[in-house]
C-alpha cells in the first residue's frame, strides 16, 4: 500500500465506503461504473452497458493496483486514500497472465506460484497460486494447455458457482452490503 495511503486512512479514518463504482472484468480490465451504468444492472449481468467504461490511463490502473486488496469477508477493493472503494468482480479476484516461460502474473503484475488448476463446466481455466485465486486470461488459454500437456499441472474438475465459497471471496460487495443493510433495518 501507498505510503500516502496510509497517511490519508490516519488523517480521515471515518471516510465512507464506496460501492459498485469500480469493476474488475474478467480480462483484467478496471471498468468505471457510474450511476447510469449502474441502474443497467449488476456488473455480474452479464449486460455490456453494466460494465462501464474501461479505464485506461496508465497512472491511475498503476495506483489502484498498488493499493488492491481483499478482507476478512472477501471483499476486494481498493483503497483510494482514506476511502475504501469496493470491487465488484466478473469472475474472480485476479486475472492470470501466462508467459511463454508458463511464468505467472496478476492483472496487478505481481509473479506468483501455481498451487492448483481447476477446470469449471464452461471450459474455463482457474489457477490457485500464493497470492490467491484467479480465472486463466483467455489470451493465455494455449500456454495453459501446454503445461497441462507437459503434465506440469494437473487440472481439477470444479464448478463455478462454489468457487468464491471455496476460496473466500465475493463477487459483489455492493449485494452483500446492500443485504447487510436490510438485515440491520
Amino acid at each position: 500500500m501507498d505510503d500516502i495511503v496510509r497517511q490519508a486512512m490516519a488523517k480521515w479514518p471515518h471516510v465512507p465506503d464506496c460501492f459498485g463504482w469500480l469493476g474488475l472484468d474478467a480480462r483484467g480490465q478496471w471498468r468505471m461504473r457510474d450511476e447510469r451504468v449502474q441502474a443497467q444492472g449488476s456488473f455480474q449481468s452479464g449486460r455490456s452497458q453494466a460494465k462501464g467504461s474501461v479505464l485506461q490511463h496508465e497512472k491511475l490502473i498503476g495506483f489502484i493496483e498498488r493499493n488492491y486488496a481483499g478482507n476478512e469477508k472477501g471483499w476486494w477493493f481498493f483503497q483510494n486514500g482514506p476511502q475504501r472503494v469496493y470491487i465488484e468482480l466478473e469472475t474472480t479476484p485476479f486475472i492470470w497472465r501466462i508467459s511463454d516461460a508458463l511464468e505467472v502474473q496478476s492483472h496487478t503484475g505481481a509473479l506468483t506460484e501455481v498451487k492448483a488448476c481447476l477446470v469449471d463446466e464452461l471450459g474455463r481455466a482457474y489457477l490457485e497460486t500464493n497470492l490467491g485465486f484467479g480465472l486463466v486470461h483467455t489470451m493465455d488459454v494455449s500456454r495453459l494447455a501446454n503445461a497441462l500437456e507437459r503434465q506440469i499441472w494437473a487440472p481439477e474438475e470444479c464448478l463455478s458457482g462454489e468457487l468464491p465459497q471455496r476460496y473466500g471471496y465475493a463477487v459483489s460487495p455492493q449485494y452483500d452490503h446492500e443485504k447487510n443493510q436490510q438485515h440491520k433495518a
